[in-house]
Formats: C-alpha cells, structure tokens, sequence
C-alpha cells in the first residue's frame, strides 16, 4: 500500500505540471501554476517523509501536512477551473484525485490515532 501511494502521489504531482506546462506563461497563469505545482508536489514529498516517521506522532504530524497540500492543490485546481475553460475534463480528474488522497489520508490519520489510543 505504502508503495502504491507513493506512486500514486508522485504521479499526481507530474500530472498537475503537465497540465500547468498548456497554459500561457502570462504572470497571473504563472503565480497559479508555480503554487499549484508546489503544493501538488509537496503531497508525494511529505507522504514519503511520513513514511519515514520517528514515531506515531512523527506520522500523523507529517500526514496532516500531506492532507494541508493536498487540500491547496484543490483549492488551485478549482481556481483554474473558474478561470479557464481550458482542460476542464483533466482539471475535475485531477481535482477528484486531491479529494481522493485527502480521504485516504484522513483515513490514515484516524486508524493512527485509534491504534495509539
């Protein structure tokens, strides 16, 4: 499972870049892109930091940080989705495997915590 996430994140990463890669190069686009890139990135970076986590705490810390980018990257994929008429079937597949990862994580955080209690 760990395995699968970590492609699945990094894959998400890549296809955010390659949708920011289509549009104009025009200041307002290039602010929205650099974010979304950064923040879509930053899911697939985190997850394999709590892979790597010291502890429980450690994990579940790290894991809310991967639910926070991963939450970001939606709000950037909406904004483009009001903003361009352009790719708007990638934009809701994209956005939907935000809202995907943030449950899956969430759902991570939950089973953590229950152990630990």
């Amino acid at each position: 499972m760990k395995e699968q996430l970590k492609n699945r994140t990094k894959e998400f990463a890549i296809n955010c870049w390659r949708l920011c890669e289509t549009y104009s190069k025009s200041r307002e686009f290039d602010a929205f892109c650099r974010q979304l890139i950064r923040c879509s990135s930053s899911v697939g970076a985190n997850y394999r930091a709590a892979c790597r986590a010291k502890s429980s705490a450690d994990f579940i810390h790290k894991l809310k940080i991967v639910e926070e980018e991963a939450d970001e990257s939606m709000y950037f994929l909406e904004i483009f989705m009001e903003i361009s008429k352009n790719n708007q079937e990638e934009l809701k597949k994209l956005h939907k495997e935000a809202n995907e990862l943030v449950s899956i994580v969430v759902a991570s955080i939950k089973t953590t915590k229950n152990r630990n209690s």
